[in-house]
């Protein structure tokens, strides 16, 4: 039995040694953590002042005041820290249209909650929240909007209350996987109807008036309403999210989707103008999707991001080997391995340049500089050497920075990893191929390159079977086929 728990204990170091700590969310800025405070606050004035208007006020009041404050202070502060643990990268725009979203409907509760049904109030914001910061942090929301009430006197039927919950936890868990606009509009549909036959089923049929009221749309506790009204609130929500996309730098699963097809202006000119740089890049997206498949990261964001990592090499086409058809090289003609580097630095300030004019968002531009990191030229720091030329090994190296996330530290080690693969001999055997794999890895990792990804030792290991894979399944032979006069055979 001791030496079960020993070995148990062993493995459980090692497993620890071999995970790297969690990264550490972005600094917020003083006069952004000085807005999300102020925010904050007004929260808390609103959801707690109508407890200071009881008359006679007396000390029990006061302390009951002070503790719904404090409740609401520390709640807001809590979502604030969900979001920042549930995506570390998240801006202070971001969080201020969390918490602004939590105000909103706040005062939405004091001013119209013996008009509007709480489905219509909490429901729609907990979609973009998802959508946008994802499921956790939408729930997060959820729990927070709904257990505070600002005004004691509004009281809500608990099995209202119960089917507000499900179908705003359905909706915050649906709308972090939604991928596209056509499943959101379903789910605005969808979702009502469900909490029309809920209420049908928990509340009673006597609470239905369809069109008998002149007020239908806005009667509370009128079930037909509440659902008609909480699915028109929806519909509008869907047709506002593009909006928040752009002010608040929201990127959604629809909105990758949209950039990664490939007949976006920028991807086309790039398949035109540098087709083997088009080329080179769905291959790498074949081999960074099946990574980050295997370790459980963003599927949708990798692919967009590969799309989008070269773009710059549009500047100078000619200027990289994979778009020369082999008659002259430039970087021959010129005969300057410094010139010669800066070009290549070029290809991702220029890179920067096209994503700014696009309007990418920046998850996706930050593939474009962090897919090189801050890797040395390799070739033309050697041929600087052979010429003995005084130079600085940092000036033969990218300005960075390094990977910052899972996402484009993959996409460096596919960058590294296809050439080399495409390369090999057809006939050679998966062991050389992993040991390719596995020396391309190793040197992204001696050189620091992957120092601020969060990659584990367990990932990586993945990392390199899935690539291994996709090796596999790219070679494969084909039979000559005999000729004829009339080229009859396929």
């Amino acid at each position: 039995m001791q030496n079960i728990t020993t070995t148990l204990k062993k493995m459980f170091y090692l497993w620890r040694r071999s995970q790297v700590p969690l990264k550490e969310p972005i600094k917020v800025s003083r006069i952004d953590n000085l807005i999300i405070f102020l925010v904050c606050i007004l929260i808390s004035i609103i959801s707690s002042y109508k407890l200071l208007l009881i008359s006679p006020l007396n000390i029990t009041d006061i302390f009951s005041w002070l503790w719904t404050f404090t409740e609401i202070l520390i709640s807001s502060g809590i979502l604030i820290l969900v979001s920042k643990k549930e995506n570390p990268t998240i801006s202070s725009r971001q969080i201020i249209l969390i918490i602004t979203l939590l105000l909103a409907v706040q005062t939405a509760k004091l001013v119209l909650a013996s008009t509007i049904s709480p489905l219509s109030m909490i429901i729609p914001p907990a979609l973009i929240i998802s959508q946008g910061m994802g499921s956790i942090t939408a729930l997060a929301w959820v729990s927070i909007a709904s257990l505070s009430w600002p005004d004691p006197a509004v009281t809500i039927n608990n099995n209202l209350f119960f089917i507000l919950l499900i179908c705003a936890s359905v909706v915050s868990l649906l709308g972090g996987r939604i991928r596209s606009r056509a499943q959101l509009l379903q789910l605005s549909i969808f979702v009502p109807i469900g909490s029309l036959l809920s209420q049908w089923v928990l509340i009673g049929k006597d609470k239905i008036y369809f069109f008998n009221k002149q007020d239908f749309v806005l009667a509370n506790r009128d079930i037909f309403s509440d659902s008609l009204l909480l699915a028109i609130v929806m519909l509008f929500t869907i047709l506002f999210i593009p909006i928040f996309e752009s002010i608040f730098g929201l990127l959604t699963k629809a909105r990758l989707l949209e950039l990664a097809d490939k007949e976006k202006p920028l991807i086309r000119r790039l398949s035109l103008e540098a087709p083997g740089t088009f080329e080179h890049t769905l291959l790498i997206c074949g081999l960074a999707e099946e990574a980050t498949r295997m370790i459980g990261g963003d599927i949708d964001l990798i692919k967009t991001g590969a799309l989008y990592h070269d773009v710059g090499k549009l500047h100078a086409p000619n200027w990289f080997i994979e778009n020369q058809d082999g008659s002259k090289n430039p970087h021959d003609e010129i005969d300057d391995p410094i010139r010669s580097a800066e070009v290549l630095q070029a290809h991702v300030d220029e890179g920067l340049n096209y994503a700014r004019k696009n309007r990418l968002p920046k998850p996706i531009a930050n593939f474009i500089p962090e897919h090189q990191g801050t890797l040395k030229m390799g070739y033309f720091f050697h041929k600087a050497k052979e010429k003995n030329l005084n130079i600085n090994e940092n000036d033969f190296r990218y300005k960075g920075p390094v990977p910052q996330s899972k996402e484009t530290a993959i996409l460096m080690l596919a960058d590294g990893c296809e050439a080399a693969l495409r390369a090999m001999n057809i006939n050679a055997s998966d062991k050389e191929a992993l040991e390719i794999i596995s020396k391309i890895i190793y040197s992204r990792q001696k050189d620091g390159q992957l120092d601020d990804s969060n990659l584990s030792k367990g990932e990586i290991f993945l990392i390199r079977r899935a690539f291994l894979n996709v090796w596999k399944r790219i070679r494969h032979r084909r039979i000559q086929y005999p000729t004829s006069k009339n080229n009859t055979f396929s």
